[in-house]
C-alpha cells in the first residue's frame, strides 16, 4: 500500500509541476511556443495538463472541428470571458446556431458589399497618416496605424460610428482596455482557483480585468444605443451596420435579437476584428519588406491594377497577393493557441491514440502551421507554396478555426487584408524596414497570449 500511495503522490506532484510550467508560459506569452516544443519532441499528440491534450494532425483536426459539432466547446470559454455569452464564447449549441444564423448574412461576402466604401476610406486614411509620419519622423509605425485602421473599421461597422483614432491620431481608453484584458483572460483560464480567491482577496490583475470589462460594456451600451435610436428615428435612412437589421422590433420576432445580446456580439466583433487584422497586416508588411524578391513580385502584380481599384473585386483574383496573405496567416497566425473542445462521452482515437471522454483537446494553429510533414521548410516565408496546395496543407490551415465555429468575420478580414496590402505597396513600393530609434527584429518577436502581437508593440517602416 505504501508504494501505491507513493505513486499517487508522484502523480499529483507531476500534475502540479505540469500546471505550473503551463502557467508560467501563459503569463510570459509563450504558451504556443512551449506546446509546439512538446510536439517537436514527442510527436503529433501530447498531454499538456492531466486532462488537456494538443494534437498536430490534419485528420484529427478535421474531426475535432467538424461541422457536425461532435466535439463541443470547452468550459475554457466561460473562464476566459466570465459571465458573458456571445457568438464567440457561448458553449450553448442552440444559442450559437441562432446567433450565427442571424449574424452571418450581414458579414458574408455579399452582405459586406454596402460597407466596402467605408472599409476602403479608412484604409486610405491610414495610408495617408503613414505617409505623413514618414515625412515628419523618417519612418512610420505601421503597427500603430493598422491598429487604428482596423479598430475604426470594426467600430463603425458595429456601432455606426468609428473610434475616430485615425482622425485624432490618438489611442482612446477603449483600445487601451482591449489591449489589457487579454492577459487577465489567460490567467483566469490557467488558474481558475485565483478567481475564487479574488472574490475575497482582490488580485490586482484580475480585479483590473473586471473593471475593464465593466468599462467596455458601458461604452458598447452607449454606442449601440445611439445607433439603435437613430434607426428607430430615421428608419431605412439610418446608416446600416452589421447588426442594425437585428434590432428588436417585437418580442416575438424570430429575426431580431435583444439589446443585451446585440451588445455582447458587438463587443466580440470589436475584440475579434481589431487586434487580429492589426497583427496580420503588421507581420505581412514587415516580412515582405525584408524579402526584396517577394516584394518585387507582389508590386509587379499590383501594378496591373486599374488606377483606382476601390472595388474590392479587382483584388480577389490576384493570385500572388492571395498567396502572400495566406502565407502570412500561416506563419504569423493572429490566434496561435488551440481553441479547446471537449472529447465526447466514450472517448475518441486521435492521431492514433485513445483520448478519454471529458478531456479537453485542441489543435493550435502555431503547431499545425509548422508541421514539416505538411509544410516543407515550415519556418520559411514562401508564398509560392500556395500555388498548388495539397489536401493536407488545406486541412492543416486553421488561422480562423474550423467547422461550424469558424471565425464569422473571415470575409471582412480578407477584404481588409487585400485592400490594405494593395494600398500600402502601391503607395510605398520601395518600403524597407527602418532601424530608426533602435528598432530591431527583436521588437517583432511574437508575444502570444490569446492573440499574437509584436513584443515591442511597434514596427517601423521607411518608404525610401
Amino acid at each position: 500500500m505504501e508504494s501505491v500511495r507513493d505513486f499517487e503522490n508522484y502523480q499529483l506532484l507531476a500534475a502540479g509541476i505540469g500546471v505550473a510550467i503551463l502557467g508560467y508560459n501563459v503569463i510570459t506569452g509563450n504558451r504556443p511556443r512551449w506546446v509546439h516544443s512538446l510536439h517537436e519532441k514527442y510527436g503529433p499528440i501530447v498531454r499538456i495538463t492531466p486532462k488537456e491534450v494538443s494534437v498536430q494532425d490534419p485528420d484529427a483536426t478535421d474531426r475535432i472541428y467538424a461541422i457536425k459539432g461532435e466535439f463541443l466547446k470547452a468550459s475554457w470559454y466561460k473562464q476566459f470571458i466570465p459571465n458573458v455569452q456571445n457568438v464567440f464564447s457561448t458553449t450553448d449549441v442552440d444559442y450559437h446556431r441562432r446567433h450565427r444564423r442571424l449574424l452571418a448574412s450581414e458579414i458574408s461576402e455579399s452582405g459586406l458589399a454596402p460597407h466596402r466604401a467605408t472599409v476602403d476610406s479608412k484604409i486610405r486614411l491610414a495610408i495617408e497618416r503613414m505617409a505623413e509620419e514618414m515625412e515628419e519622423r523618417g519612418a512610420t509605425d505601421v503597427f500603430r496605424w493598422f491598429l487604428y485602421m482596423a479598430t475604426d473599421i470594426i467600430g463603425e461597422l458595429s456601432f455606426g460610428s468609428s473610434f475616430r483614432m485615425l482622425e485624432t491620431k490618438e489611442e482612446n481608453q477603449y483600445i487601451r482596455d482591449l489591449k489589457a484584458i487579454g492577459i487577465a483572460g489567460g490567467i483566469r483560464v490557467t488558474f481558475p482557483l485565483l478567481m475564487q480567491i479574488n472574490n475575497y482577496i482582490p488580485i490586482p490583475v484580475l480585479s483590473l480585468g473586471m473593471r475593464i470589462r465593466e468599462r467596455l460594456c458601458e461604452y458598447a451600451s452607449q454606442s449601440l444605443q445611439r445607433h439603435y435610436d437613430e434607426v428607430l428615428e430615421q428608419g431605412s435612412d439610418a446608416k446600416p451596420t452589421l447588426l442594425s437589421k437585428l434590432y428588436r422590433a417585437s418580442e416575438n420576432d424570430p429575426d431580431t435579437l435583444p439589446f443585451a445580446e446585440l451588445r455582447e456580439d458587438a463587443m466580440s466583433y470589436i475584440a475579434a476584428g481589431s487586434d487580429t487584422t492589426t497583427n496580420t497586416m503588421t507581420y505581412l508588411v514587415w516580412t515582405v519588406c525584408r524579402r526584396p524578391d517577394v516584394k518585387a513580385k507582389l508590386v509587379a502584380e499590383l501594378r496591373a491594377l486599374p488606377p483606382d481599384f476601390s472595388d474590392h473585386e479587382h483584388l480577389r483574383h490576384l493570385p500572388y497577393l492571395d498567396h502572400v496573405i495566406t502565407e502570412t496567416l500561416r506563419l504569423y497566425s493572429a490566434a496561435p493557441s488551440g481553441l479547446p473542445r471537449v472529447v465526447p462521452q466514450g472517448g475518441a482515437v486521435l492521431a492514433g491514440r485513445f483520448v478519454p471522454g471529458g478531456y479537453t483537446v485542441s489543435a493550435q494553429a502555431y503547431s499545425m502551421h509548422r508541421n514539416p510533414r505538411v509544410y516543407p521548410a515550415p519556418l520559411e516565408f514562401k508564398p509560392e507554396r500556395w500555388e498548388k496546395p495539397t489536401r493536407a496543407m488545406k486541412a492543416a490551415f486553421v488561422p480562423f478555426g474550423g467547422g461550424s465555429r469558424i471565425c464569422i468575420g473571415l470575409h471582412l478580414a480578407k477584404m481588409e487584408l487585400r485592400l490594405a496590402t494593395a494600398r500600402f505597396f502601391t503607395r510605398f513600393p520601395n518600403s524597407e524596414v527602418s532601424r530608426l530609434e533602435g528598432f530591431t527584429d527583436d521588437d517583432m518577436q511574437e508575444k502570444m497570449f490569446f492573440l499574437t502581437a509584436p513584443k515591442g508593440q511597434r514596427c517601423l517602416i521607411d518608404a525610401k
